[in-house]
């Protein structure tokens, strides 16, 4: 691994029910989001070299708050990475005539440190309708608040679940649905995870402009 994509410190920051105990924004944030189970902690611990920095709940989808990690790469750069719930929140979205959750809201539309959201599929199901409301609900936040803009990168988790030859096409039906780059990445082999930190490096440097096909929301109605 290049050196400036190894991670030398990475510890838990704090868990946040209410909007107002959201620490004061100072470093670029990188917000993950995804269904229950689809491999969120494993892929937050991996990108960190940590087994258990991330823990998953006993019962998915029931956690109402965000968790957030403070990481410093080996060449200094440091960002927090937040944890969205996963998507017990959607289900309460749904409940609630599709609102999202006040605090999920007040994050993604109005956190001025939001750098990305990287957004976790499975790359056997491919986005669905929570996917989807989400993309749509970020793209609604563009230009409210005093931010660059927030695209979202996608990532097909468990790529090692299916087979070598499939997984190039499966990567390229997942990219033309989305309309944008999609990284696919293992838990359990490590694959991904150099080309995802490298995307995110280049949201998280300042001045460095988007990479390429990943600057511009998924269009996935």
């Amino acid at each position: 691994m290049k050196p400036e994509l190894r991670i030398v410190e990475a510890s838990f920051v704090a868990g946040v029910a209410e909007q107002d105990q959201l620490p004061p924004p100072a470093l670029a944030e990188i917000a993950f989001a995804g269904r229950s189970n689809v491999g969120k902690s494993s892929l937050l611990n991996t990108l960190v070299g940590r087994k258990n920095l991330v823990r998953t709940g006993s019962t998915p989808g029931t956690t109402r708050q965000l968790n957030l990690f403070h990481v410093r790469a080996a060449d200094g750069l440091e960002a927090v990475l937040v944890d969205l719930p996963g998507y017990g929140f959607a289900k309460r979205a749904k409940h609630e005539k599709s609102r999202w959750g006040a605090l999920i809201e007040g994050y993604l539309s109005k956190r001025v440190t939001l750098r990305a959201v990287v957004l976790l599929v499975d790359v056997r199901r491919g986005p669905e309708h929570e996917e989807k409301e989400l993309v749509t609900y970020v793209e609604s936040t563009q230009g409210k608040a005093s931010r660059p803009k927030v695209p979202i990168i996608m990532v097909a988790t468990k790529i090692d679940k299916i087979p070598r030859a499939q997984r190039k096409p499966a990567l390229a039906r997942l990219a033309a649905d989305a309309g944008c780059r999609v990284v696919g990445f293992s838990a359990e082999t490590g694959e991904g995870k150099e080309e995802l930190w490298g995307l995110l490096r280049g949201r998280l440097v300042m001045g460095t402009p988007s990479p390429p096909d990943v600057g511009d929301l998924p269009q996935l109605a």
